[in-house]
């Protein structure tokens, strides 16, 4: 296969017309420049060039090859001066199992950024809903989840514990319970976010332990969607407590089962040694941003105790 260097002599040699002249514009001897073109001929097998009255003319193979050596050259140029145009020395590619997570996290990249300027954030939102395997196919750095890594090539580090709540209209009829099981909830409208219920901790830790599915189901797709629409009775949904708006009118919350249904956030990346300092440092900001607990929660009023 052909290299830069044989492109860049052939577009010389083209423009000038001489390999003496190519030298100059290329810096090279005229010596160096004809074992590269001769090379470059036997790697193809073809004659590039041929001497009319002290000229090097193209071939018609030469004249096919100069297009696309121009072609690439200007790939190669643009790509430098994008390089040169946004000079990152490092890209950290973050996604999460929820989107809400993006509302508590700009205080921790602010400071992060600060402390690496020529480091790159990407939020990887398409591996929203499958962190996990994201991180293990190599296409992402971090992920901030629920879910708990059964590989031994990933490597998770605690943040914090948060507990989801099932939220219902205010002057609902399970607003008056402390808290409500699987069977009670059967025959609510249930709205949830747009997964599959298997990714869903109110499918996975409520309803399918006790062998039960809701009668009626809902997905809807923004975290604002399903407050307003359970705030206007249209059904309820269950959402850990720090996602909740501050303004609760017409809302109310009460615990999931008994006990309630506590959920354990970890930063989870692959596990390596070298691990880049960035990545290192990003995963030590969150922990001290949690050190003293989760999220904050609104003061919503759980039901009667």
């Amino acid at each position: 296969m052909l290299e830069l260097r044989h492109f860049k002599l052939i577009t010389a040699v083209a423009d000038t017309g001489s390999l003496v002249s190519a030298s100059r514009l290329l810096h090279l001897t005229s010596s160096a420049l004809s074992h590269q073109l001769r090379d470059a001929e036997e790697r193809l097998g073809v004659q590039l060039f041929q001497r009319r009255q002290r000229r090097l003319l193209l071939t018609g193979a030469g004249e096919k090859l100069l297009g696309s050596a121009r072609r690439v050259l200007s790939e190669v140029a643009q790509a430098e001066a994008l390089c040169r145009a946004n000079p990152k020395d490092d890209l950290l590619r973050l996604s999460t199992g929820c989107y809400t997570v993006y509302g508590w996290l700009p205080p921790i990249l602010g400071e992060w950024q600060t402390e690496y300027p020529r480091a790159e954030l990407r939020i990887v939102l398409e591996a929203t809903r499958q962190p996990l395997e994201a991180l293990l196919s190599g296409g992402l750095d971090l992920a901030l989840t629920t879910d708990v890594p059964r590989q031994a090539k990933l490597s998770q580090t605690a943040l914090f514990t948060d507990e989801l709540l099932l939220v219902v209209p205010s002057g609902h009829a399970l607003a008056r319970r402390a808290h409500v099981s699987a069977e009670e909830l059967v025959s609510e409208h249930l709205l949830t976010y747009a997964a599959p219920r298997e990714q869903l901790d109110i499918f996975t830790r409520v309803f399918w332990p006790a062998n039960l599915e809701p009668q009626r189901v809902s997905p809807v797709p923004l975290t604002e969607a399903l407050i307003e629409l359970v705030r206007g009775g249209m059904g309820v949904t269950a959402l850990p407590g720090w996602m909740l708006p501050s303004q609760r009118q017409g809302l109310h919350a009460l615990r999931l089962t008994p006990r309630g249904i506590r959920r354990r956030w970890s930063a989870v990346t692959r596990a390596s040694r070298q691990r880049p300092a960035s990545l290192t440092r990003f995963v030590q900001l969150l922990r001290e941003r949690f050190a003293s607990g989760g999220p904050k929660a609104p003061q919503l009023p759980l039901g009667t105790r």
